[in-house]
């Protein structure tokens, strides 16, 4: 259950002041994965803050990209509903494994956040 909320933290976005990026998303998925099968250990692995600083980083980023789409009188490449939405892990995780090996290997957590976003939430 601990290991669902902290994947879970990982996928929130939440709003504040994003930090450089510096993991791919094949690197963060197969991290993420390590922790789900570490089951309640993985709360003791310093990967825990990292992943979570990284997804949260992506998610600033997307939106912040979104919202500047917005301002450009562009359409942004995903249009969630108005108000708060989360995404709980077992959907991020799935939808992150859903994306190309190959492609997750090229992308940073941003660009896979965005994509993710994008079919879950089209324009």
């Amino acid at each position: 259950m601990r290991v669902k909320l902290i994947v879970a933290a990982l996928a929130v976005l939440v709003p504040a002041t994003a930090s450089a990026q510096s993991m791919s998303a094949e690197a963060f998925f197969q991290k993420a994965q390590a922790l789900q099968r570490k089951g309640m250990m993985a709360m003791f692995s310093s990967d825990v803050k990292k992943l979570m600083k990284e997804a949260k980083a992506a998610g600033e980023t997307a939106r912040a990209q979104r919202l500047a789409s917005l301002k450009a009188k562009e359409t942004p490449r995903y249009c969630p509903p108005s108000g708060s939405q989360r995404m709980g892990s077992d959907e991020f995780m799935e939808r992150l494994g859903a994306l190309p090996r190959a492609e997750r290997t090229r992308i940073n957590m941003t660009e896979a956040m965005i994509r993710i976003m994008a079919v879950k939430f089209p324009c």
